[in-house]
């Protein structure tokens, strides 16, 4: 439990820094923009997000990467340090407790991720995957439902797409979602679901 507490002070610590920064550097880059046209310039928030993501890449998960790919073990202590260092969930909306980055910040920390093990990467970031569907039409209840506990400890979500006889063909899907009285029943088949398995939920396309 102490551990714990010290993981969520340190990734609420981080989280006030980088939330801080942010507003500076949108303020910078507006600034920038209004002036010099546009800048291909990272701001300061963004090599921070750079910088960290790029040291935990090297100092932890390129040295234990071949490991995880003899044995096949999912990361999970690698999945938990990402977690404290606010390296994954990064599309959270901050109503929900996250830090509601953009697709260009968090193609910055997926990219230094890989450069350690792109599996350990897939499976950090199949969490956006499973995420966005909730994240775009989910209402207010929902988002806080699903959203907001994965901003309180470290867990998975899934998104499942891929079908024995379609692949990933989302127009040749054969899973339905039947309304009966007040719950949906869900019929079909998937297979190959990234964090499949660990997931504390799971987004199905049907």
């Amino acid at each position: 439990m102490a551990a714990l507490r010290v993981a969520r002070v340190i990734r609420s610590t981080s989280t006030c820094c980088w939330r801080a920064h942010s507003s500076q550097a949108t303020a910078a880059a507006s600034k920038s923009k209004s002036t010099a046209g546009f800048s291909y310039e990272l701001t300061e928030e963004q090599k921070e997000f750079q910088a960290t993501a790029r040291k935990f890449a090297r100092e932890e998960i390129l040295p234990v990467a071949a490991h995880y790919d003899r044995t096949g073990e999912y990361p999970v202590p690698l999945i938990k340090r990402a977690w404290e260092l606010g390296l994954i969930n990064s599309h959270i909306p901050e109503s929900c407790g996250g830090l509601g980055l953009g697709s260009f910040d968090a193609c910055l920390i997926t990219e230094e991720l890989a450069y350690g093990c792109t599996g350990v990467q897939t499976a950090i970031e199949a969490n956006s995957l499973g995420q966005m569907p909730v994240i775009i039409a989910g209402n207010e209840q929902q988002q806080k439902k699903y959203l907001g506990r994965m901003t309180e400890e470290p867990m998975m979500c899934a998104y499942c797409v891929t079908e024995p006889g379609a692949g990933s063909d989302v127009a040749g899907l054969k899973t339905k979602a039947e309304k009966k009285g007040d719950e949906y029943i869900i019929n079909g088949q998937k297979m190959w679901i990234t964090n499949g398995g660990k997931a504390n939920w799971y987004s199905i396309c049907n």
